[in-house]
């Protein structure tokens, strides 16, 4: 009877356990999210989004005019677009996001493009060689709040310096923003426990 009791006083301290550390996890994801590092980097790194043939849907746009808004304030001199195309797509993610940078006035060559990868992590993989290849450490990255502190610890994972700020316009909000936070959550619990190239792997 005694063996029983103490192995559910075992099994009650795991499962609390485990809860406060999702909880904790949850609290951090939203913080880091709302906060704006002012800092300057040496390059601005926007997260794709859905395009419709070419331009960026309102979830990207808010995205990208963030970051145009951290361009103007010299917080960076680059900004590197990311993502690639879904199966039927004519445009890659980064592509739309290029044009519609380039259109706000963005000089082309300030402009540093992935348009390859289909998840954060892909893309963060493949982003790595290019600012690599310019000397870029430090990185401010955008996307939305729910979405930042996964993009920032992946990007510390793959050696880069990285902070983040996340748009205020974008239109997720309300109940679906509270459940994206839900799902960021898991994600960055898993994470941090077994790395975030290996989560990928699992889970594609």
């Amino acid at each position: 009877m005694k063996f029983i009791r103490f192995c559910a006083v075992v099994a009650a301290a795991k499962i609390l356990t485990v809860m406060v550390y999702l909880l904790i996890t949850f609290i951090s994801v939203l913080s880091v999210g709302r906060y704006a590092d002012t800092q300057h980097a040496d390059a601005i790194v926007v997260m794709g989004a859905a395009q419709y043939d070419g331009r960026p849907s309102p979830l990207l746009a808010s995205r990208l005019d963030h970051a145009f808004d951290l361009w103007e304030k010299n917080q960076a001199p680059l900004i590197a677009v990311t993502g690639g195309k879904q199966q039927g797509d004519r445009f890659t993610e980064a592509g739309a996001s290029r044009k519609y940078l380039e259109k706000l006035g963005v000089p082309p060559e300030k402009i540093i493009s992935e348009d390859e990868g289909h998840s954060t992590f892909e893309s963060v993989r493949n982003l790595k060689p290019i600012l690599d290849a310019r000397k870029i450490a430090s990185v401010v990255v955008v996307s939305d709040t729910f979405h930042i502190q996964r993009i920032v610890l992946t990007l510390r994972e793959s050696g880069f310096r990285a902070r983040g700020s996340a748009t205020s316009t974008s239109p997720v909000r309300g109940w679906e923003a509270f459940g994206r936070s839900i799902k960021e959550t898991a994600g960055v619990s898993i994470g941090r426990l077994i790395g975030f190239e290996r989560l990928w792997r699992m889970t594609g």
